[in-house]
């Protein structure tokens, strides 16, 4: 089926609502699937606006056209730079998952308007890919990152959606009527209600304390993208020479590094070795009555299977991976190990967390034409708003901003397990299902 046709095909299977009355299209060309409009000046121009394309938006905005009242027929504005699945596809397709296959299933069915995407969608299809795996294992996140593409593809043909391919680089509330003034790097703009922050993280990249004061120029950083992908990792040392790769961290990250590691010196690149600083023992995900203990930070999958034939201490010492890798532990003598380890080591790749993307420039203003003030504020993690940081000491004294809203890798839920271990819940149905619960309360706070 041509493009053309597949995308008519996927817009007949949306149920019938019309579009809001007196639009106006701003941009992009009557011609193009991507387009947005503008209402009436006196009004909100769109219902809202979701930031990022990744799986937390592409999350939010099937959620919003899901929960959203029949009466409400206002567009909402999807806005990215590139509209193609996010970190997860630009980066991670030749991860494999610590998630389940069913689970990846099921997100693509849980939401009507995901409903409608995957029934008009030929056969076969990135969803049908997923289905003739095994449903209890975890797989590439190639597949995941397909049905990301796939549903993206849908989601932007949907009656009520119009995407902005670019950045927001402003927005600001006026306090005085609760709508805010999105601006775009074109030099467009939209006003709204209800904004949803799903901007995505990436690798920290800045150096441990104790790494940064040992820094050798002659250390090169190998980016934790590279080291996660094994396609690009194997072309980033020369075969012939000696290298030493010092690995940071006890992460599923660094776990994965390691592995791509050890397949890289098993094989093609004979003359490579590692050395892995850590100052934490491995910690497995457990699977409980009902529930998983360290569901967020625990190893799982092939990563956590490779772990336990391989890195465990009593594992280690006899598997063939002790010839590849060194342990350095460096708990409670970090500056130490590293002076002592460091030298002749050629890179160094740490693995010890990620950071949230840069955020929109945020502001506030108390009236329509009154000076705009920045907008400062904390993440509330169980509700997804966000409230002013000013100082709020406790749940009583928080000032929400009105219509601001946070999922997604940067922004996930907290969640406390029953033995009272406190994580935040990363992973395309974890993002379903926060969502799913505060979407609501999004709307209602926001209407």
């Amino acid at each position: 089926m041509t493009q053309p046709l597949r995308t008519l095909s996927i817009r007949l299977a949306y149920p019938s609502r019309g579009l809001a009355p007196n639009l106006r299209l701003l941009r992009h060309g009557k011609n193009s699937i991507h387009r947005f409009y503008s209402a009436a000046p006196s009004s909100p121009s769109t219902s809202a606006v979701v930031v990022g394309a990744g799986p937390g938006g592409i999350t939010v905005v099937g959620n919003l056209l899901d929960q959203r009242a029949e009466t409400d027929r206002r567009n909402l504005v999807w806005v990215d730079p590139h509209f193609r699945g996010g970190r997860v596809n630009e980066r991670y397709r030749e991860v494999p998952s610590n998630t389940k296959v069913n689970l990846f299933v099921q997100f693509a069915h849980e939401l009507s308007p995901f409903k409608a995407i995957v029934e008009a969608t030929p056969k076969p299809n990135a969803l049908t890919a997923l289905q003739e795996l095994p449903q209890d294992q975890g797989c590439r996140l190639s597949y995941a990152a397909d049905m990301c593409l796939m549903l993206t593809e849908g989601l932007a043909v949907h009656p009520q959606v119009q995407s902005h391919r670019g950045k927001v680089t402003k927005a600001t509330l006026d306090e005085q009527t609760n709508v805010w003034k999105v601006e775009f790097d074109d030099g467009s703009s939209v006003t709204t209600s209800s904004i949803a922050l799903c901007t995505g993280s990436g690798p920290v990249s800045r150096a441990l304390p104790a790494i940064e004061k040992i820094h050798q120029q002659s250390l090169k950083p190998l980016d934790l993208d590279v080291a996660l992908t094994p396609s690009v990792l194997t072309e980033t040392f020369d075969p012939a020479a000696d290298t030493t790769v010092a690995v940071v961290g006890a992460s599923h990250s660094a776990i994965l590094v390691l592995m791509n590691l050890v397949s890289l010196a098993s094989s093609t690149h004979p003359r490579l070795r590692v050395k892995w600083f850590t100052r934490n023992e491995l910690r497995y995900a457990q699977y409980m009555d009902g529930w998983i203990l360290r569901d967020n930070t625990g190893l799982k999958g092939q990563a956590a299977d490779w772990a336990h034939q391989n890195l465990d201490p009593e594992a280690f010492p006899n598997s063939p991976v002790s010839n590849v890798v060194t342990k350095v532990w460096t708990a409670g003598r970090e500056e130490e190990a590293y002076k002592a380890e460091m030298p002749g080591c050629t890179h160094i790749v740490e693995a010890v967390g990620y950071a949230q993307n840069p955020l929109p420039q945020l502001e506030i203003t108390e009236r329509y034409g009154a000076t705009a003030t920045p907008l400062n504020v904390e993440y509330d993690s169980l509700s997804g708003r966000f409230y002013k940081k000013d100082g709020a000491k406790s749940e009583q004294q928080k000032q929400y901003v009105h219509g601001l809203f946070g999922a997604g890798i940067a922004f996930p839920e907290r969640v406390t397990d029953p033995h009272g271990n406190v994580e935040h819940a990363v992973g395309f149905w974890k993002f379903m299902k926060f969502v799913k619960r505060v979407a609501p309360d999004w709307i209602k706070s926001s209407s």
